[in-house]
């Protein structure tokens, strides 16, 4: 149970404030960003590393930052991903011209708004912002499928690799291959004994029955592999040291060990399984080099633990005993003396939205059409706000609805900053839908805008012709499915935003204007998102209920088609045929 907060809304940033205030030799905030960066940041002409992800898990993520590890951290809420847009903001802020390197565990949320902001990074600055996931959790999936492994407590061990390569001089190249190398030598085994509890909630998020513990539990509730009694430390360090040891490398012996707890399991109890682990790596002929023990990876108040192996060679041993000084984890060091001014950050893009509002008399004509399809298509998602709720009730957590109004209002307004082209006003659109609606919707819906946006930039102040009006739903797609990893038939929005692109460009190659192809493409989005009730999810929350979202429409599917349905009166062109179509309830 968390004892010690204001408000469970309040309680990340109070906690970055607090920790900055305790460590400001070290970190200071990024402006306008839920993000911490080092005070050795932005360094000209070295590689800058980005670590993030959900609150809860300190010293992960901000505790990590500083001289000699991660240059900044981008912090979500309690165990979820920061937004595209503080992902971005913080790339700016601390890159200093050799590229950027973002390592985070592979959570689907992580993956999409990480993706997202590196898109961004690339497509409007220019900037080298890469990629790496953490997949050391051998309980999330087997050895085969081991590129869909969650990442945990070997977060730590990948971190610190490739911070200390950047800290060396090596060039993104070699930085991106040193954290690859490391999270490929990298595996972890938890075990977990009771819940957690977040700041605001009386319940646990998830429980343990008494008197067991569950091998491979996630350290957010994720189902484990096996629940066995509770046992002694020598039987449980056994019991996970023989799972690792089966993912030995051929011809390694040596490693590094890292056991770590997950909040409620105490330091001295950590110092006993320490002691057990060391014996049955030993026992095995496995040299146990530098190891570690105390709190990494945390989850919150939950009880358990967790024992990491990365299998070293010559060249991690060296990176992994390079100095480094942070808030949650200090390898001998110099600090930075008191006197010493902070590098200066750069421009993290926060700035752009203090700029002069593009009135609607300079926008061009399509300019005018994006802020106003964005108008209409909020006005019919507030409309339908409670009913994508229940919609996304039956089988997930029932905030699309939500989540929906919060991005396109957040949209309508950035948009109505911006111009004067349809592809200024979808660009400030989709950022600040991706901002403000979190989560897999709005990284999706901020990449599709986003990306549509950059491909009508070819336009220039003309209005886009039809064939870059395809070109830019068909970019819009492919970036939506390669973010969500979805494909007709999973029952997301997908199943609506394909027929809808498809039939737009049939319509547009059969010659009819760019008004009368959209009806047609909105109507048979709408139809398609009808139909997604006879499917049974196969991707997100929905996807863990299986059978019990068929014969409800997918939220995602009917929000997009009703998006659809309701922008067909802001579509300019020469027919008179009018929008009736509803979205059906």
């Amino acid at each position: 149970m968390t004892y010690v907060y204001n408000s469970g809304r309040a309680f990340k940033d109070e906690a970055l404030d607090g920790l900055v205030g305790a460590y400001s030799r070290i970190i200071r905030r990024v402006p306008e960003t839920s993000a911490v960066a080092s005070v050795t940041a932005a360094e000209p002409g070295r590689v800058a590393t980005i670590v993030g992800g959900g609150s809860g898990h300190y010293p992960t993520f901000a505790g990590l930052v500083g001289p000699g590890l991660a240059d900044a951290a981008v912090c979500g809420d309690i165990f979820t991903s920061p937004s595209a847009e503080q992902a971005y903001r913080t790339i700016r802020a601390v890159d200093g011209g050799a590229g950027v390197l973002m390592m985070f565990g592979n959570y689907a949320g992580d993956v999409m708004h990480f993706g997202l902001a590196a898109d961004q990074a690339k497509a409007r600055d220019g900037i080298d912002a890469r990629i790496v996931l953490v997949t050391d959790d051998i309980a999330s999936a087997p050895p085969e499928r081991a590129h869909e492994r969650r990442g945990i407590a070997g977060d730590f061990f990948v971190f610190r690799a490739a911070a200390a390569a950047a800290h060396r001089g090596a060039g993104l190249d070699e930085v991106e291959r040193v954290a690859r190398h490391c999270n490929d030598r990298c595996r972890t085994i938890g075990v977990g004994f009771d819940g957690c509890t977040l700041p605001g909630r009386t319940e646990p998020l998830f429980t343990v029955p008494e008197g067991t513990m569950v091998v491979g539990l996630g350290i957010h509730g994720e189902p484990g592999i096996l629940s066995v009694p509770r046992t002694s430390a020598e039987d449980l360090a056994d019991q996970l040291v023989q799972r690792l040891l089966a993912e030995r490398p051929e011809g390694a012996g040596r490693a590094r060990l890292l056991v770590n707890g997950l909040g409620q399991v105490k330091y001295e109890e950590l110092f006993v399984l320490h002691r057990s682990v060391v014996a049955a790596f030993g026992a095995a002929g496995v040299e146990v080099t530098e190891p570690e023990v105390g709190e990494f990876v945390t989850s919150m108040d939950m009880a358990g633990c967790s024992v990491t192996v990365v299998w070293t060679d010559d060249e991690l041993e060296g990176l992994l005993s390079a100095p480094a000084t942070t808030p949650g984890y200090q390898r001998p060091a110099e600090l930075p003396p008191e006197s010493a001014r902070p590098r200066p950050l750069g421009a993290t893009g926060a700035e752009d939205s203090a700029r002069a509002v593009v009135a609607d008399d300079e926008l061009t004509p399509s300019g005018r059409t994006a802020r106003a399809m964005l108008g209409a298509a909020a006005v019919r998602l507030a409309e339908l706000e409670e009913h994508l709720g229940d919609l996304d009730a039956v089988a997930a957590d029932g905030d699309h609805g939500t989540t929906m109004t919060r991005g396109i209002d957040a949209a309508v307004t950035a948009a109505g900053r911006s111009g004067p082209a349809a592809a200024d006003v979808l660009v400030a659109a989709g950022m600040a839908f991706a901002d403000a609606a979190g989560g897999a919707s709005g990284a999706l819906w901020g990449s599709g805008l986003t990306t549509a946006g950059h491909v009508l930039e070819a336009a220039g102040p003309d209005t886009p012709d039809p064939a870059l009006l395809v070109r830019a739903l068909r970019e819009a797609e492919a970036a939506v499915v390669r973010l969500g990893g979805s494909e007709p038939g999973d029952k997301t929005l997908v199943d609506a935003l394909r027929p809808l692109v498809d039939t737009f460009a049939a319509a547009v190659g059969d010659g009819e204007d760019v008004h009368e192809a959209w009806v047609r493409a909105a109507r048979a989005a709408e139809d398609a998102a009808a139909a997604t009730a006879d499917l049974v999810a196969q991707r997100g929350r929905a996807a863990r209920l299986g059978d019990r979202s068929n014969g409800t429409a997918d939220p995602g599917a009917v929000s997009l088609a009703a998006c659809a349905v309701a922008t067909t009166a802001a579509v300019p062109g020469t027919s008179d045929v009018p929008a009736t179509s509803e979205v059906r309830q």
